[in-house]
């Protein structure tokens, strides 16, 4: 609402006279075009003539000009208006502009979810801020629409410091908005080697990395992650360092938690990804867009776990085709 919504009339007298330094008789008509109170209770709110013989003194004028040149209410509510909506034009210039405050880097940037359309491409500006790790203009939830898909800011220098050799690279982590493509696990219902023994690995993928690959055509960053490579009857039994551009999530990266993920040796299925994306934390609505897809997480020795389309965390047959959401980092 605009300021004036909230006076009625009297009000707007009262103002009218503060600005012309003198006290104002309207004529009826002048007075009906008063336009009248938009209050919250949601009442309109009338005076009358006999309400509206009020002098400056009554409102504090003091007898100093007011700088208006207004000789008629007309002008006077004229200036007042012109005055709100400079206000107001100010008001929305300052509010657009409270994000770009002199903070940078990821941990304030990743605390502030925005959710703007970036455009159908990364400019060069952006690659730089993301380069240079001061993610100027992108927050968490911002998008670009490229190919028909919506990748969306999940994260920023998430993999920062870590890997058995370090991520020193800026990068900002995305996430598509819907799955790419369903692809089972595996062929059948097992679990063996974990999520780097599985046919989604070791294949599945690729088609989701020709995709984002030309989507984000050399600004795809590989860095290491600790991954399952091992189970034994069901029960993870070990990991290792791999090289890695575009992964399934887990869990944590979603939930912020475990949910499925087997319990005996959990922290293998945790691993590197030991927090949760930013999207999500801000927005868990972003979690669920009504499809079932996997994560990477082993479940049993038959079952790994998935994000349900209903939103509920839940696991299925390793064989069973569904959807495919991968995460990845760009760089500058």
């Amino acid at each position: 609402m605009q300021i004036f919504d909230y006076l009625n009339k009297e009000g707007l007298l009262h103002l009218i006279r503060k600005i012309m330094g003198r006290d104002v008789d309207l004529t009826q008509a002048e007075y009906d075009a008063l336009p009248e109170s938009k209050n919250s209770d949601g009442k309109n709110y009338y005076i009358y003539d006999s309400d509206i013989a009020v002098t400056a003194e009554e409102v504090g004028f003091d007898g100093s000009t007011s700088g208006s040149t207004a000789t008629n209410s007309q002008q006077a509510l004229d200036e007042l208006f012109a005055a709100d909506k400079k206000t107001n034009e100010s008001l929305e210039n300052l509010n657009s502009n409270l994000v770009q405050i002199s903070y940078q880097g990821a941990g304030s940037h990743n605390a502030i979810y925005r959710g703007k359309n970036l455009g159908t491409s990364v400019t060069e500006a952006q690659y730089a801020a993301i380069s240079a790790g001061t993610f100027d203009d992108l927050y968490i939830g911002d998008y670009w629409v490229i190919n028909g898909v919506t990748w969306r800011i999940a994260d920023f220098d998430y993999f920062l410091n870590c890997g058995d050799s370090s991520c020193t690279t800026h990068h900002a982590v995305i996430v598509p908005d819907t799955c790419l493509y369903n692809h089972v696990m595996n062929d059948t219902n097992v679990t063996t080697g974990g999520y780097v023994g599985s046919k989604m690995y070791t294949e599945g993928l690729e088609q989701a990395k020709t995709t984002i690959k030309a989507a984000f055509s050399g600004h795809v960053l590989k860095h290491r992650e600790l991954l399952v490579n091992a189970t034994v009857d069901g029960k993870l039994s070990g990991w290792a360092w791999f090289d890695s551009e575009v992964e399934l999530m887990n869990e944590v990266m979603v939930y912020g938690s475990v949910a499925w993920g087997a319990h005996d040796g959990n922290g293998y299925n945790v691993a590197s990804g030991n927090g949760q994306f930013h999207l999500f934390s801000h927005d868990h609505s972003r979690a669920h867009n009504k499809n079932h897809w996997w994560l990477r997480d082993v479940v049993s020795a038959a079952h790994f776990a998935f994000v349900a389309g209903h939103g509920h965390a839940s696991y299925y047959h390793a064989g069973y085709s569904l959807g495919v959401r991968p995460a990845f980092c760009i760089k500058g």
